[in-house]
């Protein structure tokens, strides 16, 4: 057997690539641990001369801690929405002939094309007829709205790696279309229903543009706008923003670290194999 040599190249390119990406997550957290007038005299690259956490308190007692909470309930809420209504869908769409399925499927497709930025302004004299405006509901159905032409995509097509024979055999064996869908077709798609999970907590934890112009109180606030009482007409409080932004990532990254591997496969298109 020869000798293998090392590639000092790819080397090279691991480390100058972890920099790239470790040092912005150095310098965020990093801030986090010193206080405003030692990061402005020290840098951002300085350690902290005096550890402190008094940042997260600050963040924590300054209403941050409400703005979490109606995050955590506006992603719970589509998040839940989604896994509603999308798998029985996705599954009549994969498991029908007719062309009523057809066109609901294109339908969803078509929602993909349109930007959300597209129909804010009808979006917004609709939830205030409604009587949502400034309530947490009127945030939430918008972006289960948003999310589900994708997930109904993506579960489409992990539906539809389930082979026909499985079908076929639970059918002869006197099972019906609600025992099929919870005992195969449920258990088979673990990877897809993963991703449309992952995928609709984050644009329902990440969103925008719909708390921006569909809420108006403190009390209806979320993480992304509370963000803003961070920057006064006398600058940046910039440990207290990028505390906030540690403690605001800290929830999405947990569920990406147990869901990686199926959120992957289900983007791939392989989960029910």
């Amino acid at each position: 057997m020869r000798n293998s040599r090392p590639n000092y190249l790819a080397g090279f390119g691991s480390v100058v690539w972890l920099l790239v990406v470790g040092l912005p997550l150095y310098v965020m957290l990093i801030a986090t641990f010193q206080s405003r007038p030692d990061y402005a005299a020290n840098g951002p690259l300085a350690p902290p001369e005096h550890f402190t956490l008094d940042n997260y308190v600050k963040d924590l007692n300054s209403g941050f801690a409400q703005y979490f909470l109606n995050t955590v309930v506006v992603t719970v809420c589509v998040v839940g929405i989604v896994l509603l209504l999308v798998p029985p869908l996705a599954y009549t769409i994969v498991r029908s002939r007719g062309r009523a399925a057809t066109r609901v499927f294109r339908l969803f497709l078509l929602g993909l094309a349109i930007p959300s930025q597209a129909v804010i302004v009808p979006m917004f004299f609709l939830i205030s007829e409604a009587g949502l405006y400034d309530h947490l509901i009127g945030v939430i159905l918008p972006t289960a709205a948003f999310a589900m032409p994708v997930c109904a995509l993506i579960l489409t097509g992990v539906m539809r790696d389930i082979t026909p024979d499985l079908y076929e055999a639970m059918t002869m064996d006197g099972a019906s279309t609600r025992r099929i869908f919870f005992r195969l077709v449920l258990p088979l798609s673990r990877s897809g229903l993963a991703t449309i999970i992952v995928f609709s907590a984050l644009q329902a934890w990440n969103g925008f543009l719909f708390p921006l112009v569909l809420t108006q109180s403190a009390e209806t606030k979320v993480i992304t706008l509370g963000l803003y009482e961070f920057q006064t007409e006398h600058g940046v409080d910039t440990p207290g923003l990028l505390a906030a932004v540690v403690l605001s990532m800290l929830p999405i990254l947990i569920v990406y670290l147990f869901a990686r591997r199926a959120l992957v496969e289900g983007l791939m298109g392989v989960g029910g194999k």
